[in-house]
Protein backbone atom coordinates (compact mmCIF):
# COMPACT_ATOMS: atom_id res chain seq x y z
CA UNK A 1 0.00 0.00 0.00
CA UNK A 2 1.33 3.42 -0.98
CA UNK A 3 -0.01 6.90 -0.34
CA UNK A 4 0.41 9.48 -3.10
CA UNK A 5 -1.09 12.79 -4.11
CA UNK A 6 -2.83 13.72 -7.34
CA UNK A 7 -1.32 16.89 -8.79
CA UNK A 8 -3.28 19.97 -9.89
CA UNK A 9 -3.59 18.60 -13.44
CA UNK A 10 -5.14 15.33 -12.25
CA UNK A 11 -1.99 13.25 -12.68
CA UNK A 12 -0.89 10.50 -10.35
CA UNK A 13 2.68 9.23 -10.06
CA UNK A 14 2.72 5.48 -9.83
CA UNK A 15 5.21 3.95 -7.38
CA UNK A 16 8.27 2.58 -9.17
CA UNK A 17 7.56 -0.99 -8.08
CA UNK A 18 4.41 -1.07 -10.25
CA UNK A 19 5.78 0.60 -13.38
CA UNK A 20 7.46 -2.44 -14.92
CA UNK A 21 4.16 -4.34 -14.91
CA UNK A 22 2.65 -1.59 -17.06
CA UNK A 23 5.41 -1.29 -19.69
CA UNK A 24 3.32 -3.25 -22.22
CA UNK A 25 0.36 -0.93 -21.64
CA UNK A 26 -2.49 -0.73 -19.16
CA UNK A 27 -6.17 0.08 -18.82
CA UNK A 28 -7.83 2.21 -16.14
CA UNK A 29 -11.50 1.73 -15.29
CA UNK A 30 -14.04 1.84 -12.48
CA UNK A 31 -13.47 -0.66 -9.70
CA UNK A 32 -15.45 -2.04 -6.81
CA UNK A 33 -16.29 0.05 -3.77
CA UNK A 34 -15.86 3.32 -5.69
CA UNK A 35 -12.21 2.66 -6.38
CA UNK A 36 -10.35 2.63 -9.69
CA UNK A 37 -8.80 -0.47 -11.19
CA UNK A 38 -5.60 -0.25 -13.20
CA UNK A 39 -4.94 -3.44 -15.18
CA UNK A 40 -1.68 -4.37 -16.89
CA UNK A 41 -2.40 -5.13 -20.57
CA UNK A 42 -2.12 -8.92 -20.17
CA UNK A 43 -4.46 -9.01 -17.17
CA UNK A 44 -6.94 -6.77 -18.99
CA UNK A 45 -6.93 -9.04 -22.05
CA UNK A 46 -7.47 -12.13 -19.86
CA UNK A 47 -10.38 -10.44 -18.08
CA UNK A 48 -11.92 -9.34 -21.39
CA UNK A 49 -11.59 -12.87 -22.75
CA UNK A 50 -13.41 -14.33 -19.72
CA UNK A 51 -16.17 -11.74 -19.97
CA UNK A 52 -16.58 -12.37 -23.72
CA UNK A 53 -17.40 -16.00 -22.94
CA UNK A 54 -20.29 -15.04 -20.64
CA UNK A 55 -23.85 -14.86 -21.99
CA UNK A 56 -25.16 -11.48 -23.07
CA UNK A 57 -28.67 -12.59 -22.12
CA UNK A 58 -28.03 -12.21 -18.38
CA UNK A 59 -29.11 -8.71 -17.24
CA UNK A 60 -26.57 -8.67 -14.37
CA UNK A 61 -23.74 -9.45 -16.79
CA UNK A 62 -24.87 -6.71 -19.16
CA UNK A 63 -24.79 -4.28 -16.24
CA UNK A 64 -21.34 -5.51 -15.25
CA UNK A 65 -20.07 -5.02 -18.80
CA UNK A 66 -21.36 -1.45 -18.84
CA UNK A 67 -19.82 -0.79 -15.43
CA UNK A 68 -16.43 -2.14 -16.46
CA UNK A 69 -16.11 -1.02 -20.08
CA UNK A 70 -18.03 2.28 -20.31
CA UNK A 71 -15.18 4.40 -18.96
CA UNK A 72 -12.25 2.04 -19.50
CA UNK A 73 -9.33 3.76 -21.16
CA UNK A 74 -5.74 2.96 -22.06
CA UNK A 75 -3.13 4.61 -19.88
CA UNK A 76 0.43 5.55 -20.77
CA UNK A 77 2.95 6.53 -18.15
CA UNK A 78 5.10 9.57 -18.82
CA UNK A 79 8.86 9.59 -18.18
CA UNK A 80 8.22 10.29 -14.48
CA UNK A 81 5.75 7.41 -14.10
CA UNK A 82 2.71 9.69 -14.04
CA UNK A 83 -0.62 9.27 -15.80
CA UNK A 84 -3.72 11.41 -16.08
CA UNK A 85 -6.84 10.23 -14.29
CA UNK A 86 -9.84 11.54 -16.23
CA UNK A 87 -12.17 13.85 -14.32
CA UNK A 88 -15.11 11.42 -14.59
CA UNK A 89 -13.09 8.66 -12.93
CA UNK A 90 -11.78 11.02 -10.25
CA UNK A 91 -15.38 11.96 -9.44
CA UNK A 92 -16.51 8.30 -9.42
CA UNK A 93 -13.78 7.36 -6.94
CA UNK A 94 -14.00 10.56 -4.88
CA UNK A 95 -10.34 11.32 -5.57
CA UNK A 96 -9.29 14.79 -4.58
CA UNK A 97 -5.72 15.02 -3.33
CA UNK A 98 -4.43 12.06 -1.30
CA UNK A 99 -4.94 8.59 -2.74
CA UNK A 100 -3.96 5.08 -1.75
CA UNK A 101 -2.46 2.69 -4.30
CA UNK A 102 -2.67 -1.03 -3.57
CA UNK A 103 -1.27 -3.89 -5.62
CA UNK A 104 -3.81 -6.70 -5.87
CA UNK A 105 -1.95 -9.40 -7.83
CA UNK A 106 -3.49 -8.93 -11.32
CA UNK A 107 -4.47 -5.30 -10.92
CA UNK A 108 -3.73 -2.12 -9.01
CA UNK A 109 -6.47 -0.50 -6.94
CA UNK A 110 -6.56 3.28 -6.51
CA UNK A 111 -8.89 4.84 -3.96
CA UNK A 112 -9.26 7.93 -1.83
CA UNK A 113 -7.50 7.93 1.52
CA UNK A 114 -10.91 8.22 3.19
CA UNK A 115 -12.28 5.20 1.33
CA UNK A 116 -9.14 3.22 2.17
CA UNK A 117 -9.56 3.99 5.87
CA UNK A 118 -13.11 2.61 5.74
CA UNK A 119 -12.02 -0.49 3.77
CA UNK A 120 -9.12 -1.06 6.13
CA UNK A 121 -11.38 -0.91 9.20
CA UNK A 122 -13.78 -3.36 7.56
CA UNK A 123 -10.90 -5.64 6.63
CA UNK A 124 -9.63 -5.64 10.21
CA UNK A 125 -13.11 -6.46 11.51
CA UNK A 126 -13.88 -9.20 8.97
CA UNK A 127 -10.49 -10.72 8.15
CA UNK A 128 -10.76 -13.88 10.25
CA UNK A 129 -14.22 -14.75 8.93
CA UNK A 130 -13.21 -14.05 5.33
CA UNK A 131 -10.03 -16.11 5.62
CA UNK A 132 -11.93 -19.03 7.14
CA UNK A 133 -14.60 -18.91 4.40
CA UNK A 134 -12.16 -18.63 1.51
CA UNK A 135 -9.39 -20.92 2.80
CA UNK A 136 -11.13 -23.95 1.33
CA UNK A 137 -11.03 -22.36 -2.14
CA UNK A 138 -7.25 -22.12 -2.18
Amino acid sequence: MNRHAIDAKGRLALPARFRRQLEEGSVLTRGADHSLALYPADSWRALCDRIAEMPTTDPALRTFRRFLFAEAMPIELDSQGRFLIPQSLRVYAGLEREVVIVGLHTMIEICSATAWATMSEQLDADADAIIARLASMI
